[in-house]
């Protein structure tokens, strides 16, 4: 929390919305819950700072020159916070609760990293709805480079999860599901959030909470 304050990562509120959310991924997963959402904020800080001046030229660098708040923090992490919670009262639930924190992550890395690094070095950039060509940097537009970006954040996130956990059939569901939150969080911004209905955060929290039920759905398969 200092650290992130102390580099300008994040606001004084957001570093403690950070802390006490990870407290509780802490309790309710233990430290594999810590280490994705860890892994998660340095791929995010990383990718927002990369090419930070071509960003800028094209006007498409994050606000607040990339500091995050609160309710940024909230809406990529509160879904795997309420998860964690409730492993945590409630131990009967606690066996899926880290897979479906790692859903979580995975969608909010993939999202993210899509976005940042899918706007350096995107060649081609669609509308999601339409597939029709649109404006680089637009709610949802995407690029199959910005996709595959995304897809490398997701990995890491369902490796992780593996690296505890055992090889198995979760690494594929994670990434189905940070795949699927990835996209409806363009689908959104593409319809809804360009319409002025949603917000980005609001888009962001949809997204996370999508791929949680996505990867639900494959464990109960």
């Amino acid at each position: 929390m200092i650290f992130s304050v102390a580099t300008g990562r994040l606001t004084i509120a957001a570093a403690i919305t950070g802390g006490i959310l990870c407290t509780v991924i802490y309790l309710g997963t233990g430290w594999p819950g810590v280490w994705m959402m860890t892994l998660f904020f340095v791929m995010g800080t990383l990718a927002t700072s990369w090419k930070k001046n071509l960003k800028e030229r094209l006007g498409m660098a994050e606000a607040n020159k990339g500091k995050r708040n609160a309710g940024q923090v909230m809406a990529n992490a509160g879904v795997a916070g309420g998860i964690a919670l409730l492993a945590w009262v409630c131990p009967p639930s606690a066996h899926v609760g880290p897979l479906l924190v790692a859903c979580c992550f995975s969608a909010a890395a993939a999202d993210t990293l899509s976005s940042e690094l899918g706007t350096v070095y995107g060649k081609n950039f669609v509308n999601i709805i339409s597939f029709q060509k649109d404006q680089r940097g637009l709610d949802g537009v995407v690029s199959a480079e910005g996709f595959l970006c995304g897809l490398t954040g997701s990995s890491i996130i369902a490796i992780i999860y593996c690296l505890y956990y055992g090889w198995s059939a979760p690494f594929l569901w994670i990434l189905i599901a940070g795949t699927a939150g990835n996209l409806a969080d363009s689908i959104l911004g593409a319809t809804l959030e360009r319409k002025g209905i949603l917000r980005n955060d609001a888009v962001n929290f949809l997204n996370t909470l999508l791929a949680v039920l996505v990867g639900f759905i494959l464990y109960l398969s």
